[in-house]
């Protein structure tokens, strides 16, 4: 039953979807972003700075390490990329709600120049990958104290 009175439209489906609410959308007929630059938007990255490194970390889901790619370009551009493939579809299956993002994603950060990028470690766990990028270590200034003669 539609909560949404039918002068906004008859927007039911063939079947009935217990997982729906049918309400109307104003913003159903406007244009919003690509399928494939959605995974793009989903993709969050956390960035703190410790003492010692600069510290990424990337929410991804059911990816595997073997599909997210983590460059660092020459002029200190870290990038975290990869793709989340579609799931395959079977003629026989009936899809009731797809909101799993999938495509391609590219995340890139400028980094200081206080980094040591040949130091560069990443790991995933759990779906989170983890981006660690040393510091330089800066060297405490030499303080002399200057007798004052008089």
């Amino acid at each position: 039953m539609s909560l949404i009175p039918s002068f906004f439209g008859n927007r039911r489906g063939n079947g009935f979807d217990p997982f729906s609410v049918d309400l109307w959308d104003p913003f159903k007929n406007m244009p919003s972003l690509s399928q494939e630059n959605s995974a793009f938007v989903n993709s969050r990255v956390d960035w703190k700075e410790t003492p010692e490194a600069h510290v990424f970390k990337a929410d991804l889901p059911g990816l595997k390490k073997e599909e997210v790619k983590v460059e660092i370009e020459d002029d200190r551009v870290l990038q975290i990329s990869g793709e989340r493939n579609v799931e395959k579809e079977d003629k026989n299956d009936t899809w009731h709600r797809v909101e799993r993002s999938s495509g391609k994603f590219s995340r890139r950060f400028r980094l200081p120049e206080n980094v040591k990028m040949d130091q560069v470690k990443a790991c995933m766990e759990n779906g989170v990958l983890t981006v660690t990028v040393p510091k330089v270590e800066l060297k405490k200034a030499d303080v002399k104290t200057i007798q004052i003669s008089g």
